[in-house]
């Protein structure tokens, strides 16, 4: 069994302060301001296009080459000395948050280059004015031609370029007319194509107010507001939100009007708000999630002291809940000015070199779990053992197979030799600590990462992993062989969790036909509860005997429908596709999305099959998924040693007893017409 860590973050604690000095916010009176940076993130699909677009356009030109319109101004004389380097604007895309745990990251997207090679008019920040979810953040990229040059870049030079730049645009008005040019940033990077490798480093240039600004009060919108302003709130946000020319601009103004009325406009007209009466207060997209301002409002503080002149300022920080203002998790935050800004001071993220090296799909955090050694069956079918792995009884396979997968190309792996607690496999009380303790760790394991391969030799041993990934909604992809068949399918959502509303796709992103229903799980087509299946069983019953050629196919397929499953937009809630005519074009960049694959090796074919979850399950259906919650390893241990016990609980025994005292008919096929 194969489990996938999440990847690494980006992060950065903004002017040395931590996160619990951050929080200090709402509880001082009147404290420095502190901002959460952004979260950074880079798909696949840029440095695949990026890749394309240096080989292609860019090749070994050794000066900087503007290849978008999207910025007017020329580089400054202090980019222009730098030699040996490629100069590219981009974008990269964020929105505000939409989860109380989770923060909206700063992504890099394929789209983010410019679509025209020659970048003489289009751009990509045309291509995404109104989407809502994909405000815009310009960005220069600086791509090397060596190493050397990539290392001894002058950085604070080219950062202190780009707050410059952003200056410039406060004082001139610009950032009043595109506001999103205050969240410019820098990317210097260094492509080795061949050996499929980049480097790269973000800097987040901020104009830093003297002296600070800071914060006499933070509040949710819930608590600052009366409930009708709070509905005004709402509406005037949802209407910003939800129009084109307006919907992806980060930063506006909420006018309180004095009969009533709250009205959302663009910042340019702070001072016409203000002399028509009433209140105006702030707001731009938050992508953080916690009890402190996010990363925008820092240098739109200094547009505030320049273009405003005002010394106190309150800010709605919107965050939402399935495309609406979220009154809890959004702030309203009280900031105290300064007269004048002070000195411009760059801010970095990252101050180390991020290498990021493009292997298939990019997965790079891998456990293994196995209780077995390395026997002489393996290596014909298992590529990474070996004869030497086979030797003195077997290395154990988790470790054996950890160490094969480094010698292929860097990557984070562990192995962990533990066995997998089953039913029909009871438990002595000698034994029962050391059980529980493998329950206990297992548990966390699946907790702890994104992806579960379900890759073991009996169907008993897939009961307990099936089970804590239906009762924590991780993502379990199921891979079983036979002789010269096998089967790999992915387990759907856990009975617990409903689909969050997914405001960045439409009807025309998923695949059709499709199935609605939620999806079953390995144990879904079963009628009775997992059991001892090896024992009284010959070896070529115990997948130990396999054609060669058969679990490479298996593996390749559950790799492929894993990465399918998390390039769709509702991921672990997405339906399955039914197959379809091999001429038929698919909408999904990838394919079509099954649930189930059955090959047939003996007949060179394969079937795409769809199976409901069955409300009797013994490891998936809602009954279990709560008894498990409920009792926890006590619930596991009952089950271990009562081989009838899941039959009783999901009602199985009963429905087996009812079948009983059907009386069937058969037709005689010798009957007349």
């Amino acid at each position: 069994m194969g489990l996938t860590e999440p990847s690494d973050s980006e992060a950065l604690t903004p002017s040395g302060h931590g996160p619990d000095e951050a929080s200090e916010v709402r509880s001082s009176a009147s404290s420095t301001l502190m901002f959460a940076p952004w979260q950074s993130a880079v798909d696949e699909g840029f440095w695949h296009r990026m890749a394309s677009f240096k080989l292609e356009t860019q090749r070994l030109d050794e000066h900087p080459v503007p290849v978008s319109g999207q910025d007017s101004v020329p580089p400054s004389p202090i980019l222009t000395m730098f030699l040996n380097r490629f100069l590219v604007f981009l974008n990269r895309f964020f929105a505000p948050c939409s989860h109380p745990q989770i923060p909206s990251h700063l992504q890099l997207l394929e789209e983010s280059l410019p679509p025209d090679p020659g970048g003489s008019s289009s751009t990509s920040h045309s291509a995404v004015i109104g989407n809502r979810n994909k405000c815009p953040a310009p960005g220069t990229l600086y791509n090397t031609n060596t190493l050397e040059s990539f290392t001894g870049m002058d950085r604070p030079s080219l950062l202190k370029s780009a707050a410059l730049q952003i200056w410039e645009d406060i004082h001139s008005g610009k950032a009043e007319e595109d506001s999103n040019v205050l969240n410019r940033f820098l990317l210097i990077s260094f492509a080795d194509l061949k050996k499929w490798s980049f480097l790269y480093w973000f800097a987040f240039p901020a104009i830093v107010l003297t002296p600070s600004a800071t914060v006499s009060s933070c509040t949710p919108v819930s608590m600052a507001f009366s409930e009708e302003e709070s509905t005004g709130i709402r509406g005037a946000c949802s209407e910003w939100r939800s129009t084109e020319t307006t919907a992806s601009s980060p930063f506006f103004l909420l006018h309180f009007t004095s009969d009533g009325a709250v009205n959302a406009r663009p910042i340019r007209d702070w001072k016409v708000a203000n002399e028509e009466g009433g209140k105006v207060i702030s707001a731009y997209y938050d992508p953080y999630n916690r009890t402190y301002p996010g990363w925008p409002l820092r240098n739109f503080l200094a547009l505030a002291v320049v273009r405003w002149e005002v010394t106190e300022l309150r800010v709605l920080c919107y965050r939402e809940k399935r495309g609406f203002l979220d009154p809890e998790l959004s702030l309203v935050v009280d900031v105290e000015l300064p007269k004048i800004p002070g000195d411009l001071t760059n801010v970095f993220q990252n101050g180390k070199f991020k290498a990021s090296y493009q292997k298939p799909w990019g997965i790079r955090h891998i456990t293994f779990v196995d209780y077995g050694k390395v026997a002489m069956s393996n290596p014909c079918r298992q590529s990474l053992y070996n004869l030497e792995d086979c030797l003195n009884g077997g290395k154990p396979k988790a470790e054996a197979a950890v160490a094969s997968l480094k010698r292929i190309g860097p990557v984070e792996a562990r192995g962990l030799c533990m066995s997998i607690p089953m039913p029909g496999h009871s438990v002595g009380p000698a034994e029962v600590d050391s059980v529980l303790a493998d329950c206990s760790r297992l548990k966390e394991l699946v907790d702890e990462h994104d992806i579960v391969f379900l890759l073991t030799d009996t169907r008993e041993s897939r009961w307990l992993p099936t089970l804590l990934c239906a009762a924590a909604n991780k993502v379990a992809i199921n891979a079983a062989l036979g002789f010269d068949s096998f089967l790999v399918m992915r387990h759907g959502a856990g009975p617990a969790f409903l689909e969050p509303e997914i405001s960045n796709s439409t009807e025309d992103e998923i695949s059709a036909p499709t199935y609605d229903g939620r999806l079953g799980c390995y144990f879904c087509n079963d009628i009775v509860a997992p059991l001892d299946s090896t024992a009284n069983r010959t070896l070529d019953q115990q997948c130990t005997v396999t054609r060669p050629g058969l679990a490479p196919l298996g593996a390749a397929l559950a790799v492929e429908m894993a990465v399918s499953l998390l390039h769709h937009p509702r991921r672990i809630f997405a339906p399955a596709a039914q197959a379809v005519a091999i001429t038929d074009a698919t909408v999904e960049a990838l394919g079509i999305l099954p649930h189930q694959v059955r090959g047939f090796l003996a007949h060179y074919t394969q079937l795409v099959v769809t199976g409901a979850a069955f409300d009797k399950c013994t490891a998936c259906s809602s009954i279990v998924v709560d008894e498990f919650k409920k009792r926890g390893m006590e619930f596991v241990l009952e089950v271990l040693n009562r081989p009838n016990y899941l039959e009783d609980l999901t009602g199985l025994t009963e429905m087996l007893a009812a079948t009983q005292g059907l009386t069937l008919d058969w037709d005689d096929e010798d009957d007349e017409m």
